[in-house]
């Protein structure tokens, strides 16, 4: 939204603004309502009685956008169908809704752009200069930012805000969502009931967070979770938990924690269930001893097909280091995992759970064995003639395995 003012120009108007808000010390982070009243009082002052009610309830809007949220891109942020955001450089703004592409109108200059980044980052402790010239964040909103920079882009700053349109927070939303049935969510809900250690596969933007923010809702009330992310993003509100999250080296080089080291602190946390948001890395084989001690586990991974996130589960372990095989990892994905659920998102921007993979425990060689219990029939997920063998983990919560499946 542009600026425009009936008595003197909107860029005076916003550097009086400034000017007050220091001359009183108020913090716009802090004391929003001092700001509200600031922009309310100055508008008064400076309207005239002809002045247009509604082009002065605009002017009103843009200027707590400017000065409380995000400026220009506050709208988009406001937008409920909007689920994504990217600037690939001042004059191309981008965003996503419903699961397409748009460019939109918005033109911006590099300083205003590199304000806004600057404005994102005060609240979340992370640098972003030549020394580290990318970030990841999250927002006070809960949204995810990542921004990179010159000499890693070409020429301008690329940010993205990626925001959680779907708030499933239960398996059964899904079902409201249309991202699977009411069968395959009691069955998934079963699983997760009964502590199966279950991977959620997909690509960038398939729905992989929100698939497992449902799956954690049905987590019985009284076990303790701890999960470990690289920026918050699941915001799980099950009653007993504890969120851990990365943090990048200083300016030294000295103090980062990796996802890894989040992993290995969660089993001294007393954690009946651990989630990692995401597995690209050596914390895969530190999550997968986790499993084999018992511990119940959750967690996605990039992959084209839930049976392509199985192998994958079996490489990213060897990255922790030499003395890691494949004659140890194999055989522990095969004894620690227990379900892949795959999410897919296709050309519509339409998110559907695409396949349930069951892993029997056995293997030939280096292949895994794994049986495919739910399968896509167009859009929709069709009930295979295949079980698994969990009916004991099943019964121990109190459910039938054999009726979850329909058989």
């Amino acid at each position: 939204m542009s600026l425009t003012h009936s008595s003197r120009p909107a860029r005076t108007l916003s550097r009086d603004i400034a000017h007050r808000l220091a001359e009183r010390d108020i913090d716009p982070r802090a004391q929003p309502e001092r700001v509200r009243a600031l922009i309310a009082e100055t508008l008064a002052a400076e309207s005239s009685h002809e002045a247009n009610s509604s082009a002065r309830d605009d002017i009103e809007a843009a200027l707590l956008d400017e000065f409380i949220g995000l400026g220009p891109l506050q709208p988009f942020l406001d937008d409920p169908e909007i689920e994504e955001i990217w600037i690939d450089s001042p004059t191309k703004v981008f965003v996503a809704r419903g699961g397409r592409a748009e460019l939109t109108t918005l033109l911006l200059d590099a300083e205003t752009v590199r304000d806004l980044v600057e404005r994102m980052l005060r609240s979340s402790g992370r640098r972003l200069d030549l020394t580290s010239p990318f970030v990841d964040a999250t927002l006070a909103g809960g949204e995810r930012l990542h921004v990179v920079i010159p000499p890693i882009t070409s020429t301008h700053w690329a940010v993205n805000i990626r925001k959680h349109v779907a708030k499933a927070r239960r398996i059964d939303d899904l079902v409201g969502l249309g991202m699977l049935d009411a069968a395959a969510a009691a069955f998934a809900s079963g699983c997760v009931k009964a502590g199966l250690n279950i991977c959620v596969s997909g690509a960038t933007q398939a729905g992989k967070t929100t698939l497992l923010r449902a799956l954690a809702g049905d987590i019985p009330a009284a076990e303790r979770i701890v999960t470990c992310e690289e920026v918050f993003e699941l915001h799980l509100a099950n009653r007993d938990v504890v969120a851990l999250q990365t943090r990048p080296a200083t300016i030294e080089g000295s103090g980062a924690i990796v996802l890894r080291d989040l992993v290995k602190e969660t089993l001294r946390m007393r954690p009946e269930r651990i989630i990692v948001g995401e597995v690209r890395g050596a914390e895969s084989l530190d999550m997968l001893i986790a499993m084999n001690a018992g511990v119940s586990a959750m967690s996605t991974v990039h992959a084209n097909s839930a049976r392509d996130a199985l192998a994958k589960l079996t490489v990213l372990p060897l990255l922790a280091g030499p003395n890691v095989s494949a004659d140890f990892v194999i055989p522990t994905v095969a004894g620690a995992l227990d379900l892949v659920i795959h999410v897919h998102r296709d050309a519509t921007g339409r998110r559907f759970v695409r396949e349930i993979v069951a892993v029997t425990g056995r293997r030939e060689g280096h292949h895994i064995e794994a049986t495919e219990l739910y399968e896509s029939s167009g859009t929709r997920l069709r009930r295979t003639a295949a079980s698994m063998d969990a009916h004991d983990r099943f019964a121990r919560v109190g459910l039938d395995l054999d009726e979850l499946l329909g058989r």
